[in-house]
């Protein structure tokens, strides 16, 4: 392969993530794997890997990584760190045209910068092929439980982000036997709701059909999975159809509340898109049949598919209730009758050496071929690229307006 020079950047946004695209021994194992690879780190106090845990394993630590070709990161890089001239790989949520985020892509474009979304890098079938999702799913699940122990006094849970790593956390999982025969629904297939089951299929907690779950009753703790077939239907009343859904969410809506009388805890890991129905109205959230107590919203879109999600919280302060009666959001567990709500939106920040490793395999297996052959880009490089000398790609035209008409 072509000589190239990857630089781990330091994370600079704030509240700072600890996460890295690559661990000292995934940056170890890639060298190894390609032989024209060098991997440079620059110094940080934050990182969950140690700048020493990087020396022990012979790679060049140092303040600047100015002078390498590729520079990594996970978070959207502030606009004063910028260095022009590159090619940054790092989560931007710009295409979404995100307000906070339109000055960091017209910076990206002012300094001819080349920018690749590890959101936009799929296969051909279109499947994402790097991501943290199922460690937000992990850790979603363990604060869902976590939250609700805390607000009916059952157990306290360390909190994840107080655990060295997953076993550290998996040491918890026993106080969870305390639960009384409540019901929780898991929504959603992809990554994110796989890890939320797999947590609660580690603590012992029974999985049960959709249908039993609507209309049995357990004398223990059991969660069912729901796909976006069992709570949404079309509106002309034609047969579902799962790819349509995707394509025109607009034509569909929910049918949620057969699940509201029968759940008390939800875990919300469903991929939502702004067209697609609300899971519940907060009129909804009034009715006497109305029975979930505890929201753990782990896709946190804010004002999105919860209702109550009109607010993400953070790592410290995960929950905040909801006032049913005013609308209002108040502080966690402050009245019986509220509704409790997880909304962090940095979950695998809580377990960053797993989740680091995770992405590193991930990155090593499933993008390195790609952005490191002989040609140096091929297909899934370019659609995941959204500018490259100082212009929006042709596939990424739509965020012109976003960025607006100076900018050329």
């Amino acid at each position: 392969m072509r000589s190239v020079t990857i630089g781990l950047i330091r994370e600079g946004k704030t509240p700072p993530d600890k996460r890295v695209p690559l661990t000292p021994k995934k940056c170890a194992e890639a060298q190894a794997q390609y032989p024209g690879l060098r991997i440079v780190v620059q110094e940080s106090p934050i990182r969950c890997f140690s700048d020493q845990e990087y020396r022990d394993l012979g790679l060049e630590v140092r303040p600047d990584v100015a002078d390498c070709d590729i520079l990594l990161g996970v978070k959207e890089v502030p606009v004063s760190q910028l260095i022009p001239n590159k090619t940054y790989l790092f989560f931007s949520h710009t295409v979404k045209k995100q307000p906070a985020n339109r000055e960091l892509l017209r910076q990206i474009l002012k300094k001819n910068i080349t920018l690749i979304d590890y959101e936009l890098l799929t296969n051909e079938q279109g499947e994402r092929i790097v991501a943290f999702g199922r460690w937000a799913g992990i850790v979603g699940a363990y604060n869902g439980l976590l939250t609700y122990g805390r607000k009916h006094g059952l157990f306290q849970l360390k909190p994840a982000y107080e655990c060295i790593d997953m076993e550290d956390m998996q040491e918890e999982f026993f106080k969870v036997k305390q639960l009384p025969p409540i019901k929780m629904a898991v929504t959603g297939t992809g990554r994110v709701a796989q890890g939320a089951v797999e947590v609660l299929n580690r603590m012992g907690i029974r999985r049960v059909s959709v249908y039993d779950y609507l209309y049995l009753n357990f004398n223990e703790p059991v969660y069912t999975q729901l796909r976006s077939s069992d709570y949404n239907r079309r509106r002309d009343g034609r047969v579902w159809d799962t790819p349509d859904f995707h394509r025109n969410p607009q034509e569909y809506e929910s049918t949620f509340q057969n699940f509201l009388p029968v759940t008390d805890l939800l875990i919300a890991c469903a991929y939502w898109h702004p067209a697609a129905p609300h899971l519940f109205t907060e009129e909804d959230i009034c009715r006497p049949d109305f029975r979930i107590n505890t929201i753990a919203d782990v896709t946190c879109d804010v004002n999105g598919s919860i209702p109550t999600t009109k607010r993400s919280s953070t790592i410290q302060e995960p929950a905040f209730d909801y006032n049913c009666q005013t609308g209002e959001l108040e502080a966690a567990y402050s009245r019986p009758g509220n509704i409790t709500i997880m909304a962090v939106d940095n979950l695998p920040c809580e377990l960053p050496r797993n989740a680091s490793r995770d992405f590193g395999r991930q990155l090593i297996d499933n993008v390195f071929p790609h952005l490191l052959g002989e040609a140096g880009t091929d297909d899934v490089v370019a659609r995941a690229t959204i500018a490259r000398g100082g212009q929006l790609t042709e596939r990424y035209q739509y965020l012109a307006d976003y960025v607006g008409a100076e900018v050329k």
